[in-house]
């Protein structure tokens, strides 16, 4: 019968303080990008839709939140790239 070793035991470091974790780039980036959505969302139950008339009498409505998506979309595409990037010298 054969037996396998275990790892070493570590020593564990203190963790870091709350105060320090509030400097963390990812957490300001993803808090931002959920603001955004939010925002579509609320725009999306409770913003108002745009309306079209032409002369024909022709009448279009639009969900206002189709353009915020749109924005937010982008915005998060801005704000993913520069906030979770890992070239950081930290």
């Amino acid at each position: 019968m054969t037996t396998i070793s275990h790892e070493p035991v570590r020593t564990v470091e203190p963790g870091q303080s709350w105060a320090l974790q509030l400097l963390v780039p990812e957490m300001w980036a993803f808090l931002a990008i959920m603001v955004m959505w939010v925002a579509v969302l609320f725009d999306a139950i409770w913003g108002p839709s745009l309306q079209t008339f032409t002369v024909a009498g022709d009448h279009t409505t639009i969900p206002s939140a189709i353009f915020v998506a749109l924005f937010a979309f982008l915005g998060t595409w801005v704000v993913a790239r520069y906030g979770f990037r890992r070239d950081r010298k930290d």
